[in-house]
């Protein structure tokens, strides 16, 4: 275990004005507070607050971060609390350890609630101070560097959760180094056997290739030496993670693998780098489609650099990264090689490292999730995780602004990413001058043009379809709040109903004095929640006038088909149907014993109409049952492919002819409502055969209607006429 004058010699080897006393204090409280703790592994519990801390030396961190490294587990696991640590070690240090510390007594059923919630609270307190973040990725690095110690299924859910969530964040924030060792100890744990195979060989081909791994640095050395470019050139070989993902994502073997080895070479100065550039390009041919240019148009967790493929000796395939000594810094230790991290406490320390820094730019931008109350744990845990991913695509807009979006977005993903109402309005998309679906896949260089309109509510479908958390926050918010709004409208015209029912006034002043009765919070979730069947407007009357009682009859069942009082007579209609015959015979043609007049029936539960696609079932002996395609009855037929029959309509439009048709409406529990919805019917010119009752709410009646109309335009204005009355919550065609 280290010792206490061994922490503060790391710290003064590069702050030779270390507060010793400070560093000196904190390590005996700590080792206080914990006093008899152990680790799984046995080990005194105080260990490990201090090797975080050794961890945060390396990237040289300040004298409060590592003070908070290694008190990070007092309020957590002792009886410290953050008092105590603001009166003994100051505010600031008492902030960074709270933010460290996990939300206690979280009363969540599902432990992924939990851990959302546990890391929105790490976000928060990265958004006060960037220092949270890179304490808790040392704590988690060092948890993975001792996982081996914990029991089996803990070691999966920790590796799982650091694949998911902490290696991305660090690379997210330009950590590559940290991001590289999570990722190698979680699938380690994970996929031990891949690991163990891919890691053998890699070894293999370190011995294999060690000679011309060795040939190309010195000749890519030599180049640069006459051309008066001073470089350090180093090879490097990807890790077993970087290979196995590679390879699980392209499908292809590890023998497929042609850039497994790299060489980076480090310059003094930006224009030194594309001199570089012309210096590898001039010797050795280039691999088309494998430049990149990440100096003009750096990653968002500020990384640059330049890649390049080339054909070197041997006709090997050789990755090249060319970048500066402060672009290898950034590269490596992310915010951390910020000089601005420390003064990032205060508005004016976040704005300026916001100006200087992409990666604590999008922290912020992701941070923006929280501000919406209707962000649940678990959703927010899933949007941080979309926000996680790596690899980008670069985008324009016509004004020439860079987009970076994950790959695999789309339009509907960068109009979000521009601005949230351009993303909810949006309807269509340009990409490159030219109209395409606003859920194409977009890529490195393309123009993109958002075509909106005002009112437009995105569809829920969108939700599942585009890849940044931002835009699947967006799209389930704005399409609960349209829901919200269309059950509110419901809502007001039952609640005005009620009232006007019971003689008594309505206003919403009135309403809102009985909020707390109701238990809502506005009078928009009052009218929304009687619009969704949750309150009784009854209730509502009762809540305003408490000297309101009610007499409402109970509502009766309705009759079965057959009893008094049941409506209708069921229709026969008789159709001439046609099968497919050789081409230019006019008229119906036997099939498999049965004659071209063979009787002809529509299908049960809601016929077909003229319009729609339509297939014959046969029964032998009984003849022919018409369906339409997109009737889930006839799957029960899947199996028995010799009974379907390809039929077409043949209708003569002088007849005027009626076909069977069954739709099922959501209406206000109202006197007349039954009349107002037949006159309506009636009003299209169609005929109501059946008509049935299910009770739904005290305010709603669902309605199922057998229909007889002339053709499937028919069919639709008698819904939209349907739909447009204020009686009617919601109506849709029933098949099958």
């Amino acid at each position: 275990m280290m010792r206490q004058y061994e922490l503060v010699e790391r710290v003064r080897k590069y702050n030779p004005n270390v507060d010793e006393d400070l560093l000196n204090r904190a390590y005996v409280y700590a080792m206080k507070a914990h006093g008899q703790q152990t680790r799984a592994s046995g080990d005194p519990y105080f260990s490990h607050p201090l090797e975080v801390a050794a961890i945060l030396t390396d990237l040289k961190l300040d004298d409060a971060t590592i003070v908070a490294a290694v008190l990070h587990d007092t309020i957590e696991d002792t009886e410290t609390t953050r008092e105590e640590i603001d009166r003994l070690f100051g505010c600031q240090i008492g902030k960074l350890v709270d933010g460290l510390t996990k939300i206690e007594k979280l009363d969540l059923v599902s432990k992924q609630a939990r851990q959302g919630e546990n890391f929105r609270k790490l976000l928060l307190a990265v958004a006060e101070d960037v220092r949270v973040l890179l304490v808790k990725l040392a704590d988690r690095l060092h948890n993975m560097r001792t996982l081996h110690h914990v029991p089996l299924d803990k070691r999966a859910r920790i590796s799982q959760e650091t694949l998911d969530i902490y290696a991305p964040l660090a690379g997210r924030i330009g950590m590559q180094r940290l991001r590289e060792e999570l990722e190698g100890l979680a699938f380690r744990h994970l996929s031990p056997e891949a690991h163990q195979a891919i890691e053998q060989r890699l070894h293999e081909l370190r011995t294999k290739n060690g000679r011309i791994i060795k040939r190309i640095e010195d000749e890519l050395a030599k180049e640069f030496v006459e051309r008066g470019i001073e470089a350090a050139v180093t090879g490097r070989q990807k890790t077993a993670y970087s290979v196995w993902r590679k390879m699980e994502r392209k499908s292809i073997s590890f023998e497929q693998l042609s850039d497994i080895f790299g060489f980076r070479i480090i310059v003094g100065t930006v224009e030194d780098c594309y001199r570089a550039l012309g210096i590898v390009h001039t010797k050795w041919p280039s691999v088309p489609g494998r430049f990149k240019d990440y100096i003009s148009t750096p990653k968002q967790n500020d990384y640059r650099s330049i890649h390049t493929t080339v054909i070197g000796p041997g006709h090997q395939r050789v990755e090249l990264q060319i970048r500066t000594a402060e672009m290898h810094e950034i590269a490596r230790f992310g915010i951390a090689a910020h000089a601005l991290y420390k003064d990032a406490t205060g508005d004016e320390g976040r704005e300026e490292l916001a100006k200087e820094s992409r990666a604590f730019r999008w922290l912020q931008e992701t941070l923006e999730l929280l501000a919406h109350g209707d962000s649940h744990p678990e959703e927010f845990l899933e949007h941080t995780r979309l926000e996680l991913f790596q690899d980008q695509v670069f985008c324009f807009t016509p004004k020439g602004a860079l987009i970076a979006l994950p790959r695999g977005g789309t339009p509907i993903d960068f109009a979000y990413a521009v601005h949230t109402k351009l993303g909810d309005s949006a309807v269509g998309a340009k990409i490159n001058g030219r109209v395409a679906p606003v859920l194409s896949q977009l890529q490195n260089g393309d123009e993109v043009e958002i075509i909106r309109a005002d009112g437009h509510v995105p569809p829920a479908a969108w939700e599942a379809a585009v890849v940044t958390g931002k835009a699947r926050a967006s799209i389930r918010r704005a399409t609960r709040e349209a829901v919200r709004q269309q059950y509110a409208g419901l809502g007001r015209q039952i609640v005005e109903r009620a009232f006007e029912r019971a003689g008594r006034p309505y206003s919403d002043d009135r309403l809102k004095g009985a909020l707390t009765r109701l238990a809502r919070h506005s009078i928009d979730d009052v009218l929304a929640a009687v619009g969704r069947g949750e309150i009784y407007s009854g209730d509502v009357v009762k809540a305003v006038y408490p000297d309101f009682t009610e007499d409402r009859k109970t509502a009766q069942t309705p009759p079965a088909p057959g009893e008094p009082g049941w409506f209708g007579v069921k229709a026969n209609a008789n159709v001439v149907f046609k099968a497919p015959g050789a081409e230019g015979d006019a008229g119906a043609i036997p099939i498999r014993g049965l004659r071209g007049d063979a009787p002809v029936r529509f299908a049960p539960e809601g016929g077909a109409v003229p319009g729609d696609r339509i297939v014959g079932i046969i029964t032998p002996g009984e003849g022919i049952t018409i369906y339409p395609i997109q009737s889930p009855s006839l799957t029960a037929f899947d199996d028995q492919p010799e009974r379907w029959l390809d039929v077409r309509w043949d209708i003569d439009p002088e007849a005027r002819a009626y076909f069977p048709a069954r739709i099922v409406a959501t209406v206000l529990n109202e006197p007349g409502s039954l009349g107002a919805l037949a006159t309506l019917i009636g009003e299209t010119g169609a005929n109501i055969d059946n008509i049935s009752f299910k009770a739904h709410s005290p305010d709603f009646r669902e309605m199922t209607f057998d229909l007889e109309v002339a053709d499937l335009k028919h069919l639709t204005g008698v819904l939209t006429k349907l739909r447009a009355s204020p009686l009617v919550s919601k109506v849709e065609r029933m098949i099958g």
